[in-house]
């Protein structure tokens, strides 16, 4: 039995560094992910945006080489050919991919990376990444929520929403194969959740590796 604090060893970690994490987020379309992803980028410390390539036009307001990097599909699909991409997938027409080497570097380096991918993306990280990748998956309060949330948009026709709320609900049904979920009532509670999932994630001994 130890008599004293001061008899207790404490755990030495000197030579030991901590691998880098892939969080994921994934939504339906209206969820709130890309709000939540932006305000976590800001508010939780030491967290990088990981910037996918896309075959659509940029949005108002979205600039090449931050938010996207725009391609045309012919090029996307050269880089697809030559296996540049961790994760790609296509959706709504447009095809989306997440760039390999950064992903490899910031792993090695210990740097954590958000990813604001969907669900075909998030499976082949998962599948790629399965010791680095953690996944958490955005879900509206109701589907009735979402839908109003598509509709104040005023940016898509009604066969566009028509479209989106389809494939929310064959995404939507997918959430169980994620490590968390969150169900977005309030931007700034999900953001705070997120960053206990974060801070949590951080601390796991199974992240420890030897320099």
């Amino acid at each position: 039995m130890l008599s004293s604090a001061s008899s207790i060893t404490p755990l030495t970690l000197i030579g030991f560094r901590r691998r880098g994490i892939l969080f994921i987020v994934s939504a339906p379309s209206g969820a709130g992910k890309t709000t939540i992803s932006g305000r976590a980028l800001r508010e939780i410390s030491g967290l990088e945006m990981s910037v996918s390539c896309a075959t659509r036009a940029p949005r108002p307001g979205e600039v090449d080489g931050r938010d996207y990097t725009f391609l045309d599909r012919e090029e996307f699909e050269r880089r697809l050919g030559r296996g540049e991409f961790a994760e790609s997938a296509e959706v709504h027409g447009f095809l989306y991919g997440t760039p390999r080497l950064p992903i490899d570097r910031a792993l090695g380096e210990g740097r954590d990376m958000l990813l604001d991918i969907d669900v075909q993306g998030a499976r082949q990280m998962k599948d790629g990444y399965p010791a680095d990748a953690v996944a958490v998956f955005v879900l509206p309060p109701s589907e009735a929520e979402l839908e109003r949330r598509l509709r104040t948009r005023g940016t898509d026709s009604e066969e566009v929403i028509r479209r989106r709320l389809e494939r929310a609900r064959a995404e939507m049904a997918e959430y169980r194969s994620y490590d968390y979920h969150l169900i977005n009532r309030d931007v700034a509670e999900s953001v705070r959740l997120l960053a206990a999932i974060v801070a949590a994630e951080r601390v796991r001994i199974s992240r420890l590796v030897a320099r």
